[in-house]
């Protein structure tokens, strides 16, 4: 659950999380059946509610799978989407992790954001370490650095994060 949540934090379409929304009753086969849903994302395009069933249980377990039917049935008839998610991705899951470390704005010093939002474009193309050392001239270091990280978490500069990030990861603006 905490790495979807992660993802969901890092989805920039996400606008807000709610933990465990509502609690669902229903008869299903002539059986009162209570369920507890995950989460709850909503973004611009409405509500997503959110399971999240290891794949092996979800594929092992049939009343995991009842479960999951009836909900699907019930949220979509009230015009929400339903997800059910797994494990994900771990290299994915791991350079968003190490992102999430430069998560906070507060922590990140405004003037090297800007400095960095002033020449943003001339970023893309370049290798994450060659990036790192052009904007290392334009303040100290450590401080760009950190803000550069925090572009990378904003997705207002990107990489393939499906591989490992690396000094050598090739960097896009959006």
């Amino acid at each position: 659950e905490l790495s979807s949540l992660l993802l969901a934090d890092f989805d920039p379409a996400v606008t807000r999380i709610v933990a465990q929304p509502f609690q669902l009753t229903a008869v299903v086969n002539g059986r009162l059946r209570r369920h507890i849903p995950d989460y709850l994302w909503e973004s611009g395009s409405g509500l997503t509610i959110i399971d999240v069933v290891r794949a092996q249980r979800l594929a092992e377990n049939p009343k995991i799978q009842i479960l999951c039917d009836w909900t699907r049935e019930v949220l979509e008839a009230l015009g929400w989407e339903y997800r059910v998610l797994s494990e994900q991705p771990p290299i994915l899951l791991g350079n968003v992790r190490f992102l999430a470390g430069y998560r906070r704005e507060q922590y990140v010093d405004q003037k090297s954001l800007d400095r960095i939002r002033c020449a943003i474009d001339s970023l893309g193309g370049l290798r994450l370490d060659t990036a790192e050392r052009r904007v290392a001239g334009a303040g100290p270091p450590l401080r760009m650095r950190n803000a550069l990280m925090h572009l990378l978490w904003k997705q207002e500069i990107v990489v393939d994060l499906d591989k490992p990030l690396r000094p050598s990861s090739v960097l896009e603006v959006r």
